[in-house]
């Protein structure tokens, strides 16, 4: 069990008997009333946010996860699969569950997976709630307008598209064939790769 005023960012939980992950914590003392817990907090099955409202003395139940380090192998139409390089064990993720960090993964890459471990029907099961990819990727622009000699200490910024397909904003200075590193939480350009 965890106290509710244990909800901090990143803290997984159990609320009407699914997983969710707080992403915002805030906690408020009205006058001589009782204290409340508000989280904003990812539904880890669906992806879905919703704000929480808890009694700073209730109780949550607590999760049963486990990271493991597994291998990108390719994304169908619904479903992205994943192996395990040591058991060579085949894992499908709903791509509703990954859509935001799914295009910084390339094919035979690695990624961290979140289980959720839970009694099911047929005695324990691990289900797969999230991935976790590192805050910058490098990526290659895919196409973008040509640079334009001695624009390198300006801030403006023109379109270009990344071999993952998403587009992001960059100096004029960088051209199509570059290799450039991206924030993954915010796909935000941030330098030119070195």
């Amino acid at each position: 069990m965890i106290q509710a005023t244990d909800l901090k960012n990143g803290t997984t939980f159990l609320s009407n008997g699914k997983p969710y992950r707080v992403i915002k914590y805030t906690h408020t003392k009205m006058g001589r009333g009782g204290a409340t817990v508000r989280v904003t907090a990812k539904d880890l099955v669906t992806g879905a946010i919703e704000d929480k409202t808890f009694s700073s003395n209730v109780k949550v139940d607590d999760v049963l996860t486990s990271k493991r380090k597994l291998q990108f192998l390719y994304k169908m139409q619904q479903n992205a699969v994943f192996m395990d390089p040591k058991t060579y064990e085949q894992v499908e993720i709903p791509l509703t569950i990954i859509k935001d960090e799914l295009p910084y993964i390339k094919e035979g890459n690695d990624a961290n997976v979140l289980f959720w471990s839970f009694g099911g029907a047929q005695g324990k099961e691990d289900r797969p709630l999230s991935i976790e990819i590192p805050p910058k990727a490098t990526l290659l622009i895919a196409d973008t307008s040509p640079g334009i000699k001695g624009n390198s200490a300006t801030n403006m910024y023109k379109p270009a598209t990344l071999e993952n397909a998403l587009s992001v904003k960059v100096p004029l200075f960088i051209n199509k064939g570059d290799k450039i590193v991206v924030d993954t939480r915010t796909g935000e350009y941030v330098e030119r790769a070195k």
